[in-house]
């Protein structure tokens, strides 16, 4: 009969639902989850510096510079960790902050200086 999700995806093609709902339903590639996460890495021309959830309904990264295929989800034990405390907006943050994220997320920064570097990652649930 075939893999059932192959199947799905045509159907769901013949309907013409996007292509963003077969990728929800089954990762586009196979996940890798033996290897760490590389950072920053570079996936569809930009480069990110902490997971992302692009195209996926969890958190992932590349574990290549370039993407290449070759991912893994991530975990609250992946590099990179929060900078505390960290100055943003000539404020400085001790904790994660929903201050100025506009999905009212927590974040946090990833150096000492978030207006100079502008590096950050979106914190845990459990973090807010």
């Amino acid at each position: 009969m075939g893999n059932p999700v192959r199947w799905l995806s045509l159907a769901l093609c013949l309907h013409g639902l996007k292509s963003d709902l077969i990728v929800r339903i089954s990762p586009p590639f196979p996940v890798f989850h033996n290897y760490s996460c590389i950072f920053p890495f570079m996936y569809d021309d930009i480069i990110y510096y902490n997971c992302i959830s692009v195209r996926s309904d969890y958190a992932w990264c590349s574990i290549d510079k370039i993407f290449q295929g070759r991912w893994r989800y991530c975990t609250a034990e992946d590099p990179p960790s929060c900078t505390f405390p960290f100055l943003f907006r000539n404020k400085y943050f001790y904790k994660c902050t929903k201050e100025g994220y506009v999905l009212s997320r927590s974040w946090c920064s990833l150096t000492r200086d978030y207006n100079k570097d502008g590096k950050w990652k979106q914190c845990s649930p459990h973090h807010q």
